[in-house]
């Protein structure tokens, strides 16, 4: 459970952030806050389960009651504090765009980095931000010094974006990638290390890991993996985009090199909104995605010279922050896979029914 000072200062500031939105009515503001206030009288298992709270969760939301959504993993809906804060942030910059695109909100992305490495359990001089995970792992991945012959060990299940990638920087380069075929849903994680392992050889560079896959949910021994390829000096990319602010993991104790996830997925941040994190020592030998005066700065804010686009997006992600702490991530783990195993389990015995998910609460949560 949350510590009691913790919580109400979450609850405070999700309060607080609530009182400068545009609710209709003030008593769906008020139920929100009493809900998470309310939070600390229950134990665990009785928060997973309390529709109750989870009903005035629901109100802080949008979404249309004339459809039901079962896919809220490739772009999330955002609560309304979130969408609140993005007007604001662009009205602002309507004001003076030069003064307050530049001096203001440029400069406030210092406090955005803080927020998200709460949230990793890494230093702030690790993240970048940026637009999504594609984006991320891209820079990674045309950025990282590799050299012909060189080869990468992949599979068949990643993100089709980045399987492109590769392939793209195969064709260019003349590296080599090596494709390994997963076999899901999977239960037994020393098999996927073994395929990683059989594919590797004394020219393998990188291993390109995907957290969570998309299609199905199958969660990757992620930090095996990465001490496996640490004992080998091979450098690891972690595709994060389906786990960050889903399941509750600290970067720096995961041991990748590379991780890049979207915001807009789990966190619930605006659209187009990612983060890139790269182990303090790489930094300088990975060159930026779109060039920097200093190609080979050992600064993280390299990856971060877009040239113009929307701050008041990036800016709101600090809201989308709060409202996860204010819930709390194991909590909300724990009612994401409360949901998930909730029809899993009714139907994998079902005679008509192939369940393509593992049910092992290590190897899956909200995606089946």
């Amino acid at each position: 459970m949350i510590s009691r000072r913790s919580f109400f200062s979450s609850a405070a500031s999700l309060a607080g952030a609530f009182g400068l939105s545009s609710f209709t009515h003030k008593n769906k503001v008020n139920g929100i806050s009493d809900a998470l206030l309310n939070l600390q009288k229950l134990n665990p298992e009785e928060a997973i389960h309390d529709e109750d709270f989870w009903n005035q969760i629901h109100q802080a939301y949008t979404v249309s009651p004339n459809f039901i959504n079962l896919n809220n993993g490739g772009v999330s809906p955002q609560p309304k504090i979130v969408q609140d804060a993005v007007d604001r942030y662009y009205h602002l910059s309507n004001e003076g765009p030069s003064y307050y695109m530049w001096r203001i909100v440029d400069e406030a992305r210092e406090a955005i980095r803080l927020k998200l490495s709460e949230l990793t359990g890494s230093s702030p001089e690790t993240l970048a931000v940026n637009r999504n995970a594609t984006e991320a792992l891209d820079t990674v991945i045309f950025g990282m010094p590799l050299q012909k012959g060189d080869e990468v060990v992949a599979t068949k299940q990643d993100y089709p974006n980045m399987i492109n990638a590769w392939k793209q920087r195969e064709r260019r380069e003349e590296i080599k990638i090596e494709w390994i075929n997963l076999e899901m849903p999977q239960e037994n994680p020393q098999k996927i290390i073994d395929a990683y392992i059989g594919a590797t050889t004394k020219k393998t560079r990188v291993w390109h890991i995907t957290h969570m896959i998309n299609w199905n949910g199958q969660i990757l021994p992620v930090k095996e993996l990465c001490a496996e390829a640490r004992k080998r000096n091979i450098r690891t990319v972690v595709d994060g985009a389906h786990t960050f602010a889903h399941i509750v993991f600290n970067l720096e104790e995961m041991g990748c090199d590379y991780f890049g996830t979207s915001l807009h997925k789990w966190l619930c941040a605006p659209f187009g909104t990612g983060m890139l994190y790269m182990r303090k020592e790489l930094i300088a030998d990975t060159y930026p995605l779109i060039p920097h005066h200093e190609p080979q700065s050992a600064d993280i804010r390299k990856f971060e010279m877009l040239g113009t686009r929307s701050f008041a997006p990036e800016q709101a992600i600090g809201h989308a922050v709060n409202f996860q702490q204010a819930i709390g991530s194991k909590l909300k783990e724990d009612r994401l896979r409360y949901l998930k195993n909730y029809w899993c389990l009714k139907v994998k015995d079902h005679p008509k029914i192939e369940l393509g998910s593992a049910i092992h609460d290590k190897y899956s949560c909200a995606i089946a």
